[in-house]
């Protein structure tokens, strides 16, 4: 009885078995589909400045006058454009507290020439101003009459935001397409406890702002002041492809001459990295020229010295 019992079951088995080893004639059995591979390749945009020994921009360069690098590796450049005519997002950001009082009228005329001068139709402006608090005056816009109306409202008050002005002022700006400018006017004193340094320029790196700053009343440290904050000013600037001006003897007009006519005679360098790194980890961006400048001084080069992974370029 046993032996009838195991060949029924080996006969049972062998059909099974049979099934299992036929190729399927309908083609192979359907499969869920595997996730997509997504691959995170982002186009870095670097505005350049070229200006000679004078500070005179250098027009007429071409991409092949240019090499670029991302942490030390020589990059291909992607994408190239002289005299970039990309919109601008600018927010001019107004130190009204009482060390820079006694100037703000002179400061509210001059901006007032200055926006008139470089807005175009395809530009946006925000004003805002600070002191014990920061504030937004006139929100994005191109509407002069309502620029020209926030510089009349500025208010003032006893103490400097100055590091929370430029980290909300980047803030603003981090979404906004195009060219992003900050036009920082301030003594450089900090007064209040909130934002620090490092954090104002981390946000200004990771929003892609360029920032102009403009040193009212230099601090000197020969007359016991602290000058941290003008030489914060003064590294921001560096840092981000802006430049620093000292506001003396009445040269503000000048001074927003010569800002609006870097603004007008930038390159743009675009490039695809080479290599993946973790998001949030630092990249250190080098831009030089590849030929040697004709005249007897070398060219200056400004951009900005590198940007977060994560941001999205």
């Amino acid at each position: 009885m046993a032996t009838l019992t195991i060949w029924i079951g080996l006969i049972l088995l062998v059909p099974i078995a049979r099934a299992q080893l036929a190729p399927n004639i309908y083609g192979p059995p359907a499969q869920s589909p595997l996730p997509p591979i997504q691959v995170n390749v982002h186009l870095v945009n670097v505005f350049v400045t070229v200006t000679d020994a004078n500070g005179a921009p250098v027009p007429g360069l071409g991409q092949t006058d240019f090499a670029i690098t991302e942490d030390g590796h020589p990059q291909k450049i992607a994408f190239f454009e002289r005299d970039t005519g990309m919109p601008l997002s600018i927010v001019m950001a107004i130190d009204t507290s009482g060390s820079v009082h006694k100037d703000l009228a002179i400061e509210k005329n001059a901006a007032h020439n200055f926006i008139h001068a470089l807005l175009r139709p395809v530009d946006q402006m925000d004003l805002m101003d600070f002191n014990s608090d920061v504030r937004e005056v006139v929100s994005f816009t191109n509407n002069m009459h309502r620029i020209d109306s926030g510089l009349e409202n500025l208010s003032t008050g006893p103490a400097t935001a100055l590091y929370d002005a430029i980290y909300l002022a980047s803030q603003s700006l981090a979404s906004r397409r195009g060219r992003k400018v900050l036009v920082l006017i301030s003594d450089g004193g900090n007064t209040v406890k909130g934002t620090d340094y490092p954090q104002a320029l981390e946000q200004a790196l990771r929003g892609e702002v360029m920032v102009y700053s403009i040193i009212d009343l230099p601090i000197m440290a020969d007359a016991g002041r602290d000058t941290a904050g003008e030489h914060a000013m003064i590294t921001l600037s560096e840092q981000t492809g802006g430049k620093y001006y000292y506001a003396e003897g009445g040269n503000l007009e000048a001074i927003f001459h010569k800002v609006s006519e870097d603004l007008r005679t930038q390159y743009l360098i675009g490039y695809y990295p080479t290599r993946r790194i973790a998001d949030s980890q630092f990249r250190a961006i080098n831009v030089t020229l590849t030929k040697p400048s004709p005249a007897r001084e070398p060219y200056v080069i400004r951009n900005r010295t590198g940007y977060y992974a994560n941001t999205g370029q």
